[in-house]
C-alpha cells in the first residue's frame, strides 16, 4: 500500500495539470486531502494524469470532488473508467447533498446594504475621532517641546509636498486667473462697465478661487501621497517596528507632514494669488487695452482688496490640517494587502477635496454674518 499524493503543474495554454499516485483509498489518504484542497485554491484543472494512480475508493473520490470543487474535466478518467465510474458515483452524491444557494429578497438586500452602509460609517467615525484626539495630543507635545519635532523630515516634506507642488499651482491659477478675465470682459463691457473686470479678477482670486484651487490641487497630490507612504509603511509592518523601538508614530510621521503643509499651503496659495491675478492682468491688457499700471493702481484703489487677500490666507492653514490630516489618517488605516491601499489612498484624495469644499462654504457662511 502506497501513500496517497499528487503534482500541480502548470498546461500550456492556461489550466494545470493534476497528476494522481499512490493508492487514493481510506488507510492511505491521510492528509493528502488537505493539501490537495490548498494546492486546487484558485485553479483550473485542464486535465488529469493517472498514469501513477494505484487502487481508488470512495474516499479518494470524495477527496477530489471536495477539493476541486466539482470542476474536474469529463475525460479525466478515459484511461481509469473503473475509477471514473466510482468519481461520478460519489459527485452526483455531492451535488444532490449540496444545499441550493438561497437568494435573499430585494427588500432584504436593500436594508443589508444599508446595515453594512450604517456600520462601516460609524466604524469610520469612531476610528477618525481616536486618530482626531491622538493627533490632538502629539501636536499639544510638539508645540511644548518643538526639539522633539524631526526638522529633517519637516524639510523634506515641505520641499515634496510644498516647492515641488509650486509649478502646476501657479501654472492653473494663472488660466482661472484668465479665465474669469474674460467671462467678466465679454459681460461687462456689453454694460459699458469692462473697468470693473478688474475688481471682479481680483474679489475672486484674493478671496476664493487661489485658495480653493490650490487646496483642491494638494488634496490630489499630497493627501494620496502621504496615504501612499504611510500606508506602505504600514504594509511593511514599519510602522509597528517604530512602536516596538519606542517611536511615536504620530511625531515621526504625522507631525512633520502637518507641520510642512501648514507652512507650504499659505506660502502655496500666495503664488496661486499672484499668479491668477496675472493671468486676469493678460487677459485685460489685451482684451480691454487696460494695461499693467492701470490694473495694478485699480487693485490698491478698490477698497477692502486686501481684506479679501487676508479672508483667503485665512482658509489656507485649515486646508493645510485637513489635508495632512486624512492623507495620514487612511495611511494608517491601511491593512496588510495592497487592495486596502489602493482604497485608503482613494478615500483620502475624495474625502480631503469634499473637506474642502464643504469647509470653504463654512467659510463663506460665518464671514457674511461677521460682514468681512
Amino acid at each position: 500500500m502506497s501513500t496517497a499524493d499528487f503534482q500541480i503543474d502548470d498546461a500550456t495554454g492556461g489550466g494545470s495539470v493534476l497528476r494522481l499516485t499512490g493508492d487514493w483509498t481510506t488507510m492511505s489518504l491521510g492528509r493528502t486531502a488537505a493539501r490537495l484542497s490548498d494546492g486546487l485554491s484558485g485553479r483550473t484543472i485542464q486535465s488529469v494524469d493517472l498514469s501513477g494512480l494505484g487502487r481508488f475508493d470512495t474516499a479518494g473520490a470524495l477527496a477530489l470532488v471536495q477539493a476541486s470543487g466539482l470542476t474536474l474535466p469529463k475525460d479525466a478518467w478515459q484511461s481509469r473508467p473503473e475509477a471514473g465510474r466510482i468519481y461520478d458515483m460519489v459527485e452526483t452524491l455531492e451535488r444532490k447533498s449540496m444545499p441550493a444557494p438561497r437568494r435573499q429578497a430585494s427588500l432584504t438586500r436593500i436594508f443589508a446594504r444599508m446595515g453594512h452602509g450604517v456600520h462601516d460609517a460609524a466604524a469610520e467615525f469612531l476610528l477618525s475621532m481616536a486618530f482626531l484626539g491622538r493627533l490632538m495630543a502629539a501636536t499639544g507635545n510638539a508645540v511644548r517641546h518643538p526639539g522633539a519635532i524631526r526638522w529633517p523630515a519637516w524639510v523634506s516634506q515641505a520641499e515634496r509636498s510644498g516647492l515641488d507642488a509650486m509649478p502646476i499651482i501657479a501654472v492653473t491659477n494663472f488660466f482661472i486667473g484668465a479665465v474669469i478675465a474674460f467671462l467678466g470682459a465679454d459681460l461687462l463691457t456689453q454694460f459699458g462697465a469692462g473697468v470693473f473686470a478688474v475688481d471682479l479678477i481680483g474679489v475672486s482670486i484674493l478671496r476664493e478661487l487661489a485658495v480653493l484651487i490650490t487646496a483642491i490641487l494638494l488634496a490630489g497630490r499630497s493627501a494620496s501621497s502621504f496615504a501612499a507612504e504611510v500606508g506602505s509603511m504600514r504594509m511593511n509592518q514599519e510602522v509597528d517596528a517604530m512602536q516596538v523601538m519606542g517611536v511615536d508614530p504620530f511625531q515621526a510621521l504625522v507631525i512633520p507632514r502637518l507641520a510642512a503643509m501648514l507652512v507650504m499651503v499659505p506660502l502655496l496659495t500666495f503664488v496661486g494669488m499672484i499668479a491668477g491675478l496675472f493671468g486676469g492682468l493678460i487677459v485685460t491688457w489685451s482684451q480691454l487695452a487696460l494695461g499693467p499700471a492701470f490694473f495694478l493702481q485699480r487693485m490698491v484703489d478698490t477698497p477692502d482688496m486686501f481684506t479679501h487677500m487676508l479672508v483667503g490666507l485665512s482658509k489656507a492653514p485649515v486646508f493645510a490640517i485637513v489635508i495632512a490630516a486624512i492623507g495620514c489618517r487612511q495611511g494608517l488605516a491601511v491593512s496588510g494587502d495592497v487592495e486596502s491601499l489602493g482604497r485608503r489612498v482613494t478615500a483620502a484624495v475624495v474625502q480631503a477635496i469634499f473637506a474642502i469644499i464643504f469647509l470653504d462654504a463654512v467659510f463663506a457662511l460665518i464671514y457674511l454674518e461677521l460682514d468681512i
